[in-house]
């Protein structure tokens, strides 16, 4: 399972891996992020004494969790890709059982909860982005691409899949462009150079201010950033190093102080523009950038 498909999952802002598994047509979820979201626990080393602990309980109790358990390779603290138990949707659920807690009652309705929302649908098709020959035949950097990336990620889901809103927005206190000079406002922005780093980041913040589609905007752009970067600087975004926290408050203040959100984004480039799993952990945190609090 070289080339497996790897998501991330976030619960309480912690991150929850899975990793899908091709031949048997399911998802094995790591057992110690899921026993770190359930005992509060930040340190690595005890998180993983209390799963051997845990564990052999288990085991002495001759418990089904136990023997459902597989290992797969994830990244470990030390950076190595190392052999993690796993345990699959129903095992994860027996897991959860044994945390009698609200927290963990909570998290039971979480992974529980279907994918069949409207994010969860868009999320899919956004990770088959990366293997089809679609993804290169969108136009960079123009409102053309843009359309493309947001039709294919919400068509049939909304209707304005790829559509120029035609009304006023805002999100909290902040008004988006207004949509009577919208298309003379989007056609100044494609204008905008695109060279150097600096420069493709005005360009992102100003289609952020623009905010051209009624819903989905941000993981649309996301996307067309790291495709600019890619065809101009042979770089990339590594979103999964850039928190939630910094990116919101960095683009709440990149209208008017674009150094924060520059900094930051600079030090995430990466060169593997081709990297599946550079990829799919940026739709992953794409995708949660946008999860209600």
């Amino acid at each position: 399972m070289s080339k497996a498909k790897i998501s991330i999952r976030f619960f309480d802002d912690r991150e929850v891996r899975a990793i899908w598994d091709e031949q048997n047509a399911k998802w094995w979820f790591s057992v110690l992020d899921i026993v770190a979201v359930l005992t509060g626990q930040n340190d690595y080393a005890k998180t993983r004494n209390y799963w051997k602990y845990l564990k052999a309980k288990l085991k002495k109790e001759k418990s089904e969790v136990v023997s459902a358990t597989t290992q797969l390779k994830l990244l470990a603290p030390d950076g190595k890709k190392r052999l993690s138990d796993m345990l699959d949707f129903n095992g994860i659920i027996a897991l959860g059982k044994e945390f009698p807690s609200k927290k963990a009652n909570r998290f039971i309705e979480w992974f529980t909860y279907s994918n069949e929302s409207i994010d969860g649908k868009s999320k899919t098709k956004a990770y088959a982005l990366f293997e089809s020959s679609f993804i290169d035949n969108i136009e960079i950097g123009t409102i053309k691409g843009l359309q493309q990336i947001h039709a294919y990620l919400f068509g049939g889901l909304y209707d304005f899949a790829g559509q120029i809103r035609q009304k006023n927005i805002a999100k909290d206190s902040f008004q988006f462009a207004a949509s009577r000079f919208l298309g003379d406002t989007l056609k100044k922005i494609e204008k905008m150079p695109e060279n150097t780093f600096d420069e493709i980041i005005d360009k992102y913040i100003e289609m952020n201010i623009a905010h051209p589609f009624m819903e989905g905007n941000g993981r649309s752009t996301r996307i067309w950033l790291d495709l600019i970067l890619k065809k101009r600087l042979k770089k990339c975004v590594d979103w999964s190093k850039i928190s939630k926290r910094d990116y919101m408050n960095a683009m709440k203040l990149s209208p008017t102080k674009s150094n924060v959100l520059k900094t930051l984004l600079n030090n995430a480039l990466t060169n593997k523009i081709n990297d599946r799993e550079i990829f799919m952990k940026g739709i992953d945190y794409s995708y949660y950038y946008e999860e209600n609090d």
